[in-house]
């Protein structure tokens, strides 16, 4: 009840102030296990692709975002687990694997997940390559992998601001599926580096995004 009336309410608010542009939604399909791979350049990309999509999509986020305190710390809890995040600590490998884990469940019971293989955000707007994370749930779930680009969310939170920006548009582009079984026969390796570069490639073309050609790096305060 508290999901479906705080979504409602979420909703309500991005068609107001920024009635972002849906492509590509037919891409996504309604039942069953998807991974929506999305390039990652604001914080409020972890609202904006599960609010436009009319099915369940769970994020991973950092588990502060669940344990702040006072009137800032109660709003973060509430629309992060409006949105149905799940909170993770991912400052260690063991925390990566964990979290990788934790998706892979989500995925085995039939819902949807979000991603960023880049790993955080993009501060100068480039398109960072992507880690094979993505590949790798791919692969052990069989689940078929969506491209996602988004434009213009950076214009709406910029990195650094603490506020949004009202008005400024928002594009949300949905590729083509990306399915494991395009690569079978290659060694496993392979395939998750090369259905991650498949996927990174599709959202290049979908945001125009100058590629960076190489790893971003985490900050401390990127989800």
């Amino acid at each position: 009840m508290l999901y479906r009336l705080s979504r409602l309410v979420l909703l309500a608010l991005l068609r107001t102030f920024w009635r972002p542009t849906v492509e590509g939604l037919e891409n996504v399909p309604r039942t069953g296990p998807v991974i929506l791979a999305s390039n990652h350049v604001s914080f409020i990309d972890s609202v904006v692709i599960p609010l436009v999509v009319p099915r369940r999509v769970v994020f991973l986020a950092k588990a502060e975002y669940f344990t702040g305190k006072g009137l800032r710390g109660a709003f973060s809890r509430l629309m992060f687990t409006a949105l149905g995040a799940l909170p993770v600590d991912r400052d260690t490998q063991r925390a990566a694997r964990a979290a990788l884990n934790a998706a892979l469940e989500v995925l085995r019971e039939g819902e949807g997940f979000g991603i960023y293989p880049e790993g955080t955000r993009s501060r100068d707007g480039r398109l960072y390559r992507g880690r094979t994370g993505v590949g790798w749930l791919s692969v052990a779930s069989g689940a078929p992998v969506v491209p996602v680009g988004l434009v213009g969310t950076d214009r709406v939170q910029p990195v650094g601001a603490r506020l949004v920006r009202p008005f400024k548009p928002i594009t949300v582009r949905f590729g083509e599926p990306v399915r494991p079984q395009d690569f079978l026969g290659a060694p496993a390796a392979q395939v998750r580096r090369t259905l991650t570069d498949t996927v990174m490639e599709r959202i290049a073309g979908m945001t125009g995004q100058p590629l960076a050609g190489h790893y971003n790096e985490r900050s401390t305060t990127d989800i």
